[in-house]
C-alpha cells in the first residue's frame, strides 16, 4: 500500500506542469500553413468626419469592402468561395436601425403569424369566457391578486366512491376538476 501512494506522488512530482505564465502557446506541428498573398488593400482611414474606406482582396479570392459615414453609419460586402466551389456573398449596413446583413446563405425565420397552437386557443377562449362571466357578476373575485379560483366553466365538480378498503376515504372523496369531462375512471374508486 505504501508503494502504491509512494508511486502516486512520484508520478504527480514528475507530471507536466501547466503554464500559468501569459505568454503565447507554443506552436504545435501541424499541417503546413500555406501564406496567402494580399492582391489588393486600398484603405482610406478615418477623417475628421469619421469617413473612411477600405478594400482587400487576397489570392485566394477572399473580398472585404467596407465604407463608413458620420455618425458611425457603415455598410460594406464580404465574399469568399467555398472549397467546393459555391460562392458565399454577404452585404451589409450598421446604422441607427442596427446591423443589417443579407445573403442567401443566412437562415430565413419562418413567415409570422405561425398557426396558434389548438391547447393555446382552448386556453384563450376559457379565459375569455372568465372575464365574460366576471363582467355578468357570476363569478368573484378571489384574493389572488386578480385571478379567480377554479369556476364551474371547468365543468361539473365530480367525487371519486370508494371501491377498495385499502384506499382511504379522504382520497376517494377528493373532488377532481376535469373541463367537463371525465378522461379516466380510477380503477381504486368507484
Amino acid at each position: 500500500m505504501k508503494a502504491i501512494v509512494l508511486a502516486m506522488f512520484v508520478a504527480v512530482a514528475l507530471a507536466d506542469r501547466p503554464s500559468f505564465s501569459y505568454d503565447a502557446p507554443t506552436p504545435r506541428p501541424s499541417a503546413p500553413v500555406r501564406l496567402v498573398e494580399i492582391v489588393r488593400d486600398d484603405r482610406v482611414h478615418p477623417a475628421a468626419d469619421g469617413s473612411y474606406t477600405f478594400d482587400v482582396e487576397t489570392e485566394d479570392g477572399i473580398v472585404r469592402h467596407e465604407a463608413g459615414g458620420p455618425g458611425g453609419a457603415q455598410q460594406g460586402s464580404v465574399s469568399f468561395t467555398f472549397p467546393d466551389g459555391q460562392v458565399f456573398d454577404l452585404q451589409f449596413v450598421a446604422d441607427a436601425n442596427g446591423y443589417q446583413p443579407q445573403s442567401p446563405y443566412l437562415p430565413v425565420a419562418p413567415a409570422f403569424p405561425h398557426p396558434i397552437p389548438a391547447h393555446a386557443l382552448e386556453q384563450i377562449e376559457r379565459g375569455r369566457l372568465e372575464h365574460e362571466a366576471r363582467a355578468r357578476g357570476e363569478l368573484r373575485e378571489s384574493s389572488s391578486h386578480g385571478h379567480s379560483a377554479p369556476s364551474q366553466l371547468y365543468g361539473p365538480t365530480l367525487t371519486m366512491k370508494r371501491v377498495s378498503p385499502y384506499i382511504s376515504s379522504e382520497v376517494c372523496n377528493q373532488p377532481i376538476i376535469s373541463e367537463g369531462v371525465l378522461r379516466r375512471s380510477s380503477p381504486s374508486c368507484s
